[in-house]
Protein backbone atom coordinates (compact mmCIF):
# COMPACT_ATOMS: atom_id res chain seq x y z
CA UNK A 1 0.00 0.00 0.00
CA UNK A 2 1.28 3.54 -0.65
CA UNK A 3 3.44 4.65 2.23
CA UNK A 4 6.76 6.48 2.07
CA UNK A 5 9.31 3.95 0.88
CA UNK A 6 11.85 2.81 3.44
CA UNK A 7 14.33 2.04 0.68
CA UNK A 8 14.89 4.54 -2.10
CA UNK A 9 15.94 2.98 -5.42
CA UNK A 10 19.39 4.02 -6.57
CA UNK A 11 19.72 6.25 -9.60
CA UNK A 12 21.32 3.31 -11.41
CA UNK A 13 18.25 1.17 -10.68
CA UNK A 14 15.88 3.86 -11.96
CA UNK A 15 17.97 4.32 -15.11
CA UNK A 16 18.05 0.58 -15.77
CA UNK A 17 14.25 0.47 -15.68
CA UNK A 18 14.00 3.51 -17.97
CA UNK A 19 16.59 2.50 -20.59
CA UNK A 20 14.17 0.61 -22.88
CA UNK A 21 12.11 3.80 -23.07
CA UNK A 22 15.06 6.20 -23.32
CA UNK A 23 16.54 4.18 -26.18
CA UNK A 24 13.22 3.37 -27.88
CA UNK A 25 13.87 -0.37 -27.55
CA UNK A 26 10.62 -1.83 -26.22
CA UNK A 27 9.99 -5.55 -26.06
CA UNK A 28 8.95 -7.30 -29.29
CA UNK A 29 5.40 -7.54 -27.94
CA UNK A 30 5.13 -3.81 -27.23
CA UNK A 31 6.79 -2.98 -30.58
CA UNK A 32 4.11 -5.04 -32.32
CA UNK A 33 1.33 -3.31 -30.38
CA UNK A 34 2.71 0.13 -31.21
CA UNK A 35 2.75 -0.90 -34.87
CA UNK A 36 -0.91 -1.98 -34.55
CA UNK A 37 -1.81 1.45 -33.16
CA UNK A 38 0.12 3.14 -35.96
CA UNK A 39 -1.61 1.01 -38.58
CA UNK A 40 -5.03 2.27 -37.48
CA UNK A 41 -3.91 5.90 -37.68
CA UNK A 42 -3.15 6.81 -34.07
CA UNK A 43 -0.05 8.71 -35.19
CA UNK A 44 -2.17 10.99 -37.39
CA UNK A 45 -4.58 12.06 -34.63
CA UNK A 46 -3.96 15.27 -32.68
CA UNK A 47 -3.96 14.92 -28.90
CA UNK A 48 -3.44 17.84 -26.51
CA UNK A 49 0.36 18.09 -26.64
CA UNK A 50 1.16 16.13 -29.79
CA UNK A 51 -0.10 13.00 -31.50
CA UNK A 52 -2.41 10.38 -30.05
CA UNK A 53 0.11 7.62 -30.72
CA UNK A 54 2.86 9.46 -28.84
CA UNK A 55 0.48 9.97 -25.90
CA UNK A 56 -0.50 6.28 -25.78
CA UNK A 57 3.16 5.22 -25.82
CA UNK A 58 3.95 7.77 -23.10
CA UNK A 59 1.18 6.51 -20.81
CA UNK A 60 2.43 2.94 -21.20
CA UNK A 61 5.91 4.18 -20.26
CA UNK A 62 4.70 6.02 -17.16
CA UNK A 63 2.62 3.10 -15.91
CA UNK A 64 5.47 0.68 -16.56
CA UNK A 65 7.93 2.87 -14.64
CA UNK A 66 5.39 2.94 -11.80
CA UNK A 67 5.59 -0.90 -11.77
CA UNK A 68 1.97 -1.37 -12.78
CA UNK A 69 0.75 -4.88 -13.63
CA UNK A 70 1.04 -5.77 -17.31
CA UNK A 71 -2.72 -5.58 -17.85
CA UNK A 72 -2.80 -2.03 -16.44
CA UNK A 73 0.19 -0.89 -18.53
CA UNK A 74 -1.42 -2.39 -21.63
CA UNK A 75 -4.64 -0.60 -20.74
CA UNK A 76 -2.56 2.58 -20.71
CA UNK A 77 -1.22 1.79 -24.19
CA UNK A 78 -4.78 1.44 -25.56
CA UNK A 79 -6.56 3.55 -22.98
CA UNK A 80 -8.77 5.71 -25.22
CA UNK A 81 -8.91 3.36 -28.19
CA UNK A 82 -12.74 3.21 -28.08
CA UNK A 83 -13.01 6.94 -27.22
CA UNK A 84 -13.92 8.04 -23.66
CA UNK A 85 -15.58 10.75 -21.61
CA UNK A 86 -12.72 13.21 -22.24
CA UNK A 87 -11.89 12.75 -25.93
CA UNK A 88 -13.36 11.43 -29.18
CA UNK A 89 -10.60 9.19 -30.52
CA UNK A 90 -12.26 5.89 -31.36
CA UNK A 91 -9.53 4.25 -33.44
CA UNK A 92 -11.27 0.91 -32.80
CA UNK A 93 -15.04 0.48 -33.12
CA UNK A 94 -16.35 -0.32 -29.62
CA UNK A 95 -19.07 -2.52 -31.16
CA UNK A 96 -17.01 -4.57 -33.62
CA UNK A 97 -13.40 -3.97 -32.57
CA UNK A 98 -13.32 -5.48 -29.09
CA UNK A 99 -12.35 -8.90 -30.39
CA UNK A 100 -9.53 -7.28 -32.38
CA UNK A 101 -8.17 -5.45 -29.34
CA UNK A 102 -8.64 -8.54 -27.17
CA UNK A 103 -6.60 -10.60 -29.61
CA UNK A 104 -3.72 -8.17 -29.20
CA UNK A 105 -3.70 -7.46 -25.44
CA UNK A 106 -5.63 -10.33 -23.84
CA UNK A 107 -8.92 -10.55 -21.94
CA UNK A 108 -7.84 -8.83 -18.72
CA UNK A 109 -6.34 -5.74 -20.36
CA UNK A 110 -9.18 -5.41 -22.90
CA UNK A 111 -11.75 -5.49 -20.11
CA UNK A 112 -9.97 -2.59 -18.41
CA UNK A 113 -9.64 -0.70 -21.71
CA UNK A 114 -13.35 -1.07 -22.42
CA UNK A 115 -14.36 0.01 -18.91
CA UNK A 116 -11.99 2.97 -19.05
CA UNK A 117 -13.69 4.11 -22.25
CA UNK A 118 -17.33 3.72 -21.18
CA UNK A 119 -17.45 4.99 -17.59
CA UNK A 120 -18.14 8.72 -16.96
CA UNK A 121 -14.58 9.16 -15.71
CA UNK A 122 -14.59 12.96 -15.67
CA UNK A 123 -17.67 13.10 -13.44
CA UNK A 124 -16.51 10.31 -11.13
CA UNK A 125 -13.00 11.61 -10.62
CA UNK A 126 -13.83 15.28 -10.31
CA UNK A 127 -17.38 15.56 -8.93
CA UNK A 128 -17.51 12.32 -6.93
CA UNK A 129 -13.92 12.17 -5.68
CA UNK A 130 -11.76 15.30 -5.93
CA UNK A 131 -14.45 17.85 -5.13
CA UNK A 132 -15.57 15.93 -2.04
CA UNK A 133 -12.34 16.77 -0.19
CA UNK A 134 -10.50 19.95 0.74
CA UNK A 135 -6.72 19.91 0.63
CA UNK A 136 -6.62 20.18 4.42
CA UNK A 137 -8.98 17.24 4.82
CA UNK A 138 -6.85 15.09 2.54
CA UNK A 139 -3.72 15.89 4.53
CA UNK A 140 -5.53 15.02 7.76
CA UNK A 141 -6.94 11.76 6.39
CA UNK A 142 -3.56 10.72 4.98
CA UNK A 143 -2.02 11.07 8.43
CA UNK A 144 -4.85 9.24 10.16
CA UNK A 145 -4.95 6.45 7.60
CA UNK A 146 -1.22 5.87 7.97
CA UNK A 147 -1.71 5.42 11.72
CA UNK A 148 -4.63 3.05 11.09
CA UNK A 149 -2.59 0.85 8.78
CA UNK A 150 0.31 0.78 11.22
CA UNK A 151 -2.04 -0.24 14.03
CA UNK A 152 -3.31 -3.12 11.92
CA UNK A 153 0.19 -4.23 10.97
CA UNK A 154 1.65 -4.00 14.47
CA UNK A 155 -1.27 -4.90 16.75
CA UNK A 156 -3.83 -6.49 14.45
CA UNK A 157 -6.46 -3.92 15.40
CA UNK A 158 -8.68 -1.77 13.16
CA UNK A 159 -11.77 0.41 13.54
CA UNK A 160 -14.25 0.59 10.65
CA UNK A 161 -15.94 3.74 11.96
CA UNK A 162 -12.89 5.98 11.79
CA UNK A 163 -13.89 9.19 10.04
CA UNK A 164 -11.49 8.80 7.12
CA UNK A 165 -12.70 5.23 6.47
CA UNK A 166 -16.37 6.16 6.65
CA UNK A 167 -15.88 8.92 4.09
CA UNK A 168 -13.95 6.82 1.57
CA UNK A 169 -16.62 4.10 1.84
CA UNK A 170 -19.36 6.68 1.26
CA UNK A 171 -17.62 7.75 -1.94
CA UNK A 172 -16.44 4.31 -3.08
CA UNK A 173 -18.17 1.48 -1.22
CA UNK A 174 -16.36 -1.81 -0.77
CA UNK A 175 -18.78 -3.47 -3.21
CA UNK A 176 -17.94 -0.89 -5.88
CA UNK A 177 -20.22 1.47 -7.77
CA UNK A 178 -22.67 1.26 -10.66
CA UNK A 179 -22.44 3.99 -13.30
CA UNK A 180 -24.19 4.84 -16.55
CA UNK A 181 -22.46 3.90 -19.80
CA UNK A 182 -21.52 7.25 -21.39
CA UNK A 183 -23.13 6.35 -24.72
CA UNK A 184 -25.86 3.77 -24.13
CA UNK A 185 -26.93 4.66 -20.60
CA UNK A 186 -26.87 1.01 -19.53
CA UNK A 187 -25.75 0.25 -15.99
CA UNK A 188 -22.05 -0.65 -15.65
CA UNK A 189 -20.65 -2.09 -12.38
CA UNK A 190 -17.14 -0.95 -11.49
CA UNK A 191 -15.19 -2.34 -8.54
CA UNK A 192 -13.44 -0.06 -6.08
CA UNK A 193 -10.05 -1.45 -7.10
CA UNK A 194 -10.70 -0.78 -10.78
CA UNK A 195 -11.67 2.80 -9.92
CA UNK A 196 -8.38 3.10 -8.01
CA UNK A 197 -6.55 1.91 -11.13
CA UNK A 198 -8.41 4.46 -13.26
CA UNK A 199 -7.56 7.20 -10.78
CA UNK A 200 -3.86 6.31 -11.01
CA UNK A 201 -4.12 6.14 -14.80
CA UNK A 202 -5.68 9.60 -14.85
CA UNK A 203 -2.70 10.90 -12.88
CA UNK A 204 -0.43 9.50 -15.59
CA UNK A 205 -2.75 10.72 -18.34
CA UNK A 206 -2.90 14.30 -17.08
CA UNK A 207 0.80 14.51 -16.25
CA UNK A 208 1.69 13.61 -19.83
CA UNK A 209 -0.69 15.94 -21.67
CA UNK A 210 -1.36 19.04 -19.58
CA UNK A 211 0.58 22.29 -19.97
CA UNK A 212 -0.14 26.00 -20.05
CA UNK A 213 -2.50 25.80 -23.04
CA UNK A 214 -5.20 24.06 -20.99
CA UNK A 215 -4.90 26.74 -18.31
CA UNK A 216 -5.73 29.31 -20.98
CA UNK A 217 -8.46 27.16 -22.54
CA UNK A 218 -10.32 26.61 -19.26
CA UNK A 219 -9.33 29.82 -17.41
CA UNK A 220 -7.52 27.72 -14.81
CA UNK A 221 -6.17 30.77 -13.03
CA UNK A 222 -6.70 29.35 -9.54
CA UNK A 223 -4.92 26.08 -10.38
CA UNK A 224 -7.82 23.89 -9.20
CA UNK A 225 -8.24 22.37 -12.69
CA UNK A 226 -12.03 22.28 -12.50
CA UNK A 227 -12.54 22.67 -16.30
CA UNK A 228 -15.15 25.39 -15.77
CA UNK A 229 -13.85 28.11 -18.12
CA UNK A 230 -14.63 28.39 -21.82
CA UNK A 231 -11.88 30.36 -23.55
CA UNK A 232 -12.21 28.54 -26.87
CA UNK A 233 -10.30 31.29 -28.66
CA UNK A 234 -7.02 30.28 -26.93
CA UNK A 235 -4.39 29.62 -29.59
CA UNK A 236 -2.57 26.29 -29.42
CA UNK A 237 0.13 25.64 -28.27
CA UNK A 238 0.45 28.89 -26.35
CA UNK A 239 3.79 29.94 -24.90
CA UNK A 240 4.78 26.51 -23.58
CA UNK A 241 4.63 27.50 -19.92
CA UNK A 242 4.20 24.55 -17.51
CA UNK A 243 0.59 24.10 -16.51
CA UNK A 244 -1.13 24.40 -13.15
CA UNK A 245 -2.15 20.75 -12.87
CA UNK A 246 -0.03 19.41 -10.04
CA UNK A 247 -2.41 20.29 -7.20
CA UNK A 248 -5.10 18.23 -8.90
CA UNK A 249 -2.77 15.30 -9.55
CA UNK A 250 -1.49 15.36 -5.96
CA UNK A 251 -5.10 15.26 -4.74
CA UNK A 252 -5.79 12.28 -6.99
CA UNK A 253 -2.73 10.57 -5.55
CA UNK A 254 -3.90 11.25 -1.99
CA UNK A 255 -7.35 9.78 -2.65
CA UNK A 256 -5.72 6.81 -4.40
CA UNK A 257 -3.69 6.20 -1.24
CA UNK A 258 -6.79 6.42 0.95
CA UNK A 259 -8.58 3.90 -1.27
CA UNK A 260 -5.84 1.30 -1.09
CA UNK A 261 -5.26 1.79 2.62
CA UNK A 262 -8.99 1.18 3.12
CA UNK A 263 -8.74 -1.81 0.78
CA UNK A 264 -5.89 -3.27 2.83
CA UNK A 265 -7.81 -2.84 6.08
CA UNK A 266 -11.03 -4.24 4.62
CA UNK A 267 -9.29 -7.36 3.27
CA UNK A 268 -7.45 -7.92 6.55
CA UNK A 269 -10.71 -7.64 8.49
CA UNK A 270 -12.46 -10.07 6.16
CA UNK A 271 -9.66 -12.61 6.40
CA UNK A 272 -9.71 -12.42 10.20
CA UNK A 273 -13.48 -12.90 10.24
CA UNK A 274 -13.95 -15.59 7.61
CA UNK A 275 -10.55 -16.69 6.35
CA UNK A 276 -11.56 -15.88 2.78
CA UNK A 277 -8.61 -15.18 0.54
CA UNK A 278 -8.90 -13.35 -2.81
CA UNK A 279 -12.33 -12.13 -3.91
CA UNK A 280 -12.18 -12.04 -7.69
CA UNK A 281 -15.58 -10.34 -7.89
CA UNK A 282 -13.95 -7.33 -6.26
CA UNK A 283 -10.94 -7.53 -8.59
CA UNK A 284 -8.63 -8.25 -5.67
CA UNK A 285 -6.32 -10.04 -8.11
CA UNK A 286 -5.42 -6.60 -9.53
CA UNK A 287 -2.34 -5.30 -7.72
CA UNK A 288 -2.53 -1.67 -6.61
CA UNK A 289 0.99 -0.28 -6.90
CA UNK A 290 2.69 2.68 -5.25
CA UNK A 291 3.50 5.47 -7.76
CA UNK A 292 6.64 7.25 -6.52
CA UNK A 293 5.41 10.79 -7.25
CA UNK A 294 4.47 13.13 -4.39
CA UNK A 295 6.45 10.96 -1.97
CA UNK A 296 4.51 7.84 -2.81
CA UNK A 297 1.20 9.73 -3.20
CA UNK A 298 1.30 10.90 0.42
CA UNK A 299 1.65 14.67 -0.08
CA UNK A 300 -0.71 17.36 -1.39
CA UNK A 301 0.75 20.34 -3.23
CA UNK A 302 -1.22 23.51 -2.55
CA UNK A 303 -2.54 25.68 -5.36
CA UNK A 304 -0.62 28.72 -4.13
CA UNK A 305 2.65 26.80 -3.95
CA UNK A 306 2.22 25.29 -7.41
CA UNK A 307 1.57 28.69 -8.99
CA UNK A 308 4.37 30.48 -7.16
CA UNK A 309 6.84 27.69 -8.01
CA UNK A 310 5.82 27.72 -11.66
CA UNK A 311 6.10 31.50 -11.93
CA UNK A 312 9.49 31.61 -10.19
CA UNK A 313 10.82 28.90 -12.51
CA UNK A 314 9.40 30.60 -15.58
CA UNK A 315 11.02 33.91 -14.66
CA UNK A 316 14.37 32.15 -14.25
CA UNK A 317 14.30 30.31 -17.58
CA UNK A 318 12.47 32.73 -19.89
CA UNK A 319 13.93 36.13 -19.08
CA UNK A 320 15.27 37.83 -22.21
CA UNK A 321 16.78 40.71 -20.29
CA UNK A 322 20.03 38.99 -19.29
CA UNK A 323 19.52 37.62 -15.78
CA UNK A 324 22.45 37.31 -13.40
CA UNK A 325 23.39 33.86 -12.10
CA UNK A 326 22.75 35.11 -8.56
CA UNK A 327 19.18 36.01 -9.46
CA UNK A 328 18.60 32.74 -11.36
CA UNK A 329 19.86 30.75 -8.37
CA UNK A 330 17.58 32.64 -6.00
CA UNK A 331 14.52 32.09 -8.20
CA UNK A 332 15.19 28.40 -8.74
CA UNK A 333 15.85 27.69 -5.07
CA UNK A 334 12.58 29.36 -4.16
CA UNK A 335 10.76 27.39 -6.87
CA UNK A 336 12.16 24.12 -5.52
CA UNK A 337 11.19 25.06 -1.97
CA UNK A 338 7.62 25.76 -3.09
CA UNK A 339 7.34 22.61 -5.24
CA UNK A 340 9.91 19.93 -4.37
CA UNK A 341 8.17 17.30 -6.50
CA UNK A 342 9.43 18.26 -9.99
CA UNK A 343 12.80 17.69 -11.59
CA UNK A 344 13.29 20.52 -14.07
CA UNK A 345 14.10 23.37 -11.63
CA UNK A 346 16.80 21.14 -10.10
CA UNK A 347 18.29 20.40 -13.53
CA UNK A 348 18.40 24.09 -14.45
CA UNK A 349 19.90 24.94 -11.06
CA UNK A 350 22.62 22.34 -11.68
CA UNK A 351 23.72 24.28 -14.77
CA UNK A 352 23.79 27.50 -12.75
CA UNK A 353 26.08 25.82 -10.19
CA UNK A 354 28.33 24.40 -12.92
CA UNK A 355 28.70 27.84 -14.44
CA UNK A 356 29.88 29.04 -11.03
CA UNK A 357 32.26 26.13 -10.44
CA UNK A 358 30.20 24.78 -7.53
CA UNK A 359 30.53 21.16 -8.60
CA UNK A 360 29.44 19.36 -5.44
CA UNK A 361 26.19 21.34 -5.27
CA UNK A 362 25.66 20.82 -9.00
CA UNK A 363 25.98 17.05 -8.59
CA UNK A 364 23.41 16.99 -5.79
CA UNK A 365 20.70 18.92 -7.63
CA UNK A 366 21.42 17.28 -11.00
CA UNK A 367 20.95 13.82 -9.51
CA UNK A 368 17.83 14.92 -7.68
CA UNK A 369 16.39 16.41 -10.87
CA UNK A 370 17.11 13.31 -12.96
CA UNK A 371 15.68 11.07 -10.25
CA UNK A 372 12.42 13.04 -10.14
CA UNK A 373 12.11 13.01 -13.92
CA UNK A 374 12.64 9.25 -13.96
CA UNK A 375 10.01 8.79 -11.27
CA UNK A 376 7.44 10.84 -13.17
CA UNK A 377 8.09 9.28 -16.57
CA UNK A 378 6.96 12.55 -18.17
CA UNK A 379 8.17 16.16 -18.21
CA UNK A 380 6.59 19.02 -16.30
CA UNK A 381 8.22 21.58 -18.61
CA UNK A 382 7.06 20.19 -21.94
CA UNK A 383 9.05 22.53 -24.14
CA UNK A 384 11.40 19.60 -24.56
CA UNK A 385 10.89 15.87 -24.21
CA UNK A 386 11.25 13.67 -21.14
CA UNK A 387 14.17 11.96 -22.84
CA UNK A 388 15.77 15.33 -23.55
CA UNK A 389 15.48 16.49 -19.95
CA UNK A 390 16.98 13.27 -18.62
CA UNK A 391 19.88 13.22 -21.08
CA UNK A 392 20.68 16.89 -20.32
CA UNK A 393 20.46 16.26 -16.59
CA UNK A 394 22.80 13.29 -16.91
CA UNK A 395 25.30 15.40 -18.86
CA UNK A 396 25.24 17.96 -16.05
CA UNK A 397 25.70 15.25 -13.43
CA UNK A 398 28.62 13.73 -15.33
CA UNK A 399 30.36 17.10 -15.76
CA UNK A 400 29.80 17.92 -12.08
CA UNK A 401 31.54 14.70 -11.09
CA UNK A 402 34.37 15.48 -13.52
CA UNK A 403 34.57 18.99 -12.02
CA UNK A 404 34.55 20.51 -15.48
CA UNK A 405 32.29 22.75 -17.52
CA UNK A 406 32.78 24.33 -20.97
CA UNK A 407 33.84 27.95 -21.11
CA UNK A 408 32.67 28.62 -24.67
CA UNK A 409 29.49 28.40 -26.71
CA UNK A 410 31.02 25.74 -28.95
CA UNK A 411 31.96 23.79 -25.86
CA UNK A 412 28.31 23.74 -24.81
CA UNK A 413 27.22 22.52 -28.25
CA UNK A 414 29.83 19.76 -28.13
CA UNK A 415 28.28 18.25 -25.01
CA UNK A 416 26.15 15.16 -25.36
CA UNK A 417 27.93 11.93 -24.55
CA UNK A 418 26.76 10.38 -21.28
CA UNK A 419 28.93 7.80 -19.55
Amino acid sequence: MPTPSTTTPSLATLLAAARPFLNATPSPTISTLIAVLGAVGAGECWHKHGSFLAHLVDIHRILSLWNSPDAVSLCGLFHSAYSNSYVNLAIFDPHTGRDVVRSHVGDEAERLIHLFCVVPRQRIIHDDLLFRYTDEELVDHLAKSERSVREMEVNGRSEREEKWRVKIREILPEEGIVVDHIKTGEKVPVSRRVMAVFLMMTMADFSDQLFGFQDQLFNNDDGRLEFTGNNFTALWPGNGKPGLWMNSISRMGAIYTLIIREEALFISERKRASGDDVDHQRDEDIELVDPPVFDGCTKVLGTTEQREARDLYWEAVSSDQGMTLDKAEELLLRAIEKNPFIGEPNVVLAQVYLLRGRYEEAAVVAERGVRLLLEWGSPWDKRTSWEGWISWGRVLLMKAKERDWPQSSWGILNLGLVK
